[in-house]
């Protein structure tokens, strides 16, 4: 068992604000979710901050908490600007608030005489820390810092700069219980939320705005993630693409393992390097992934088969890594447009523009001319429409035509004007020249471009349909069950409504 307890007690809630007001506002908020708590004192404004929150500390302090004191010092990547000797000074008097555990870089360890731990002026238990924010840099098989430095546990953050930093750093927690393990950055994200799985001893969450780069807030580590009930038996699925930050695919899945009480959970996996990720599927334990901009053309280099109907499309969004490691690809982009225009439009017979040439451009294309509409292709690469275009029959646009021609449809298949370049949008008000837009993008909800055409009295369908469609039919591949549709739904819509509220 780890030294910081099981299950909840391991997801470590952290603390940093600049007043004590704020510090105990965010403190009761943290123990709502669970007992352990970090208290950055780096974060408060001033020595009188500090001194107010310490003082409320050891009048409030409930007996089950568990609090770690950090107070770390700039040279370590923290907020305090003072010397080690005044460091040593608050960790004391969070020790006589009623602090268990207290963090202390390794930087203000080497500046202290002899090089020693100071334990009779520390909290009981003490946390010797490693921060390195520009990379993951060379790693033992084991850290010697515990027994070396008469330590209770030790810590590393470490910047990820790819999968294969973030898997060398949890492989650093295997095996022992008295080490926490960071990946740091967007890049680390899927790692970071493995790692009580892996064996780190903790896992932090900030209780309101992140303190370190790539953290997931308290909540969502608890509920969106679960990262404290995940296993080795988990079934662990994801979605890559570059950027990732925008996609509301975790929501989608993870609400819908929830609900259908499946031990899985779905990470979001930002990919720089195709390569990277594959690499790292076996260690991570990967049973599926969703693929989406810039990758799902590029996969096929490294899919063992395909079924027929993605081959044909010429772009993969769902693959499924059978057991013996072999990657299955798929697409369910195809089902998800027919879905959504269902009801709108009756496809066949239809003239119908579509705006963009990349993976979903080609889906979009090959379900409606199969469907019997007529297929025009308007891009920015001429090359890659009239490629399109051929494949599926139809024809090319050139882009002043979307001035003087009428539609039955217009479909914008592009990433102009997805979250957080809301204000963007890639065609005009006055080539919107058709009875019905759709646009692919769902965050936000109701893009420009929507807004736009609506303005126009033309019809409107969000991306939101396509994306529960595909979405939901990759968890049913996946799962080989039905989905709680309903539930999966209303998270997203809620989620996507709150945005919107937030941003008025």
């Amino acid at each position: 068992m780890s030294v910081f307890g099981k299950g909840l007690a391991r997801v470590c809630a952290v603390v940093a604000a600049p007043s004590a007001r704020e510090f105990r506002r965010l403190v009761k908020a943290a123990l709502r979710e669970t007992p352990t708590v970090e208290l950055r004192l780096d974060w408060l404004a001033n020595d009188r901050e500090r001194g107010a929150a310490l003082a409320w500390l050891k009048r409030f302090a409930p007996k089950n908490a568990v609090f770690l004191a950090t107070c770390r010092r700039r040279v370590g990547g923290g907020e305090f600007t003072g010397g080690p000797e005044e460091e040593l000074l608050w960790l004391r008097k969070a020790k006589e608030a009623g602090c268990i555990w207290c963090d202390l870089e390794i930087e203000t360890l080497q500046e202290f005489p002899g090089k020693t731990v100071p334990r009779r002026e520390l909290p009981p238990r003490v946390m010797l820390s490693i921060h390195d924010f520009r990379r993951t840099p060379k790693l033992p098989d084991r850290l010697k810092l515990i027994a070396r430095d008469k330590v209770d546990a030790a810590k590393v953050a470490a910047m990820s700069r790819t999968l294969s930093d973030a898997t060398r750093l949890l492989r650093l927690a295997r095996g022992t219980e008295r080490v926490v393990v960071v990946p740091m950055g967007e890049v680390g994200l899927a790692a970071r939320i493995l790692a009580l799985r892996e064996g780190s001893a903790l896992l932090y969450a900030p209780v309101a705005s992140a303190t370190a780069p790539g953290q997931v807030n308290l909540r969502e580590i608890k509920e969106l993630y679960r990262a404290h009930q995940l296993t080795h038996r988990t079934r662990v699925y994801g979605v890559i693409g570059n950027p990732i930050s925008h996609s509301l695919s975790p929501l989608l899945h993870n609400t819908g393992y929830v609900a259908a009480r499946k031990d899985a959970v779905f990470l979001p996996f930002l990919v720089e390097d195709l390569r990277d990720f594959l690499k790292a599927i076996p260690e991570l334990g990967v049973s599926g992934f969703s693929v989406t901009i810039p990758f799902k053309q590029k996969i096929f280099d490294y899919l063992d088969e395909c079924e027929p109907l993605a081959e044909e499309i010429g772009a993969v969004n769902t693959v499924t890594v059978r057991r013996n490691g072999k990657l299955a690809g798929s697409n369910t982009d195809y089902v998800g447009i027919l879905r959504a225009l269902d009801g709108g439009l009756k496809i066949k017979g239809s003239r119908i523009a579509i705006y963009g040439a990349g993976g979903a451009a080609r889906a979009t294309a090959f379900a409606l001319a199969k469907a019997g509409a007529e297929v025009l292709v308007c891009a920015r690469r001429e090359t890659a429409a009239k490629a399109l275009a051929r494949a599926v029959r139809g024809g090319v646009l050139k882009r002043a035509s979307l001035r003087r021609e009428k539609f039955d449809a217009i479909v914008n298949t592009t990433p102009v004007g997805m979250y957080p370049h809301e204000d963007a949008t890639p065609l005009t008000a006055a080539e919107l020249n058709c009875n019905l837009l759709m646009d692919l993008i769902y965050r936000p909800l109701n893009t420009k471009l929507l807004r736009m055409a609506s303005a126009r009295g033309v019809r409107t369908i969000s991306g939101l349909e396509m994306f529960l469609a595909q979405g939901i039919a990759q968890w049913e591949l996946w799962m080989g069950t039905s989905a709680p549709e309903a539930a999966m739904r209303k998270a997203i819509l809620h989620s996507l409504k709150s945005e919107e509220r937030r941003q008025e």
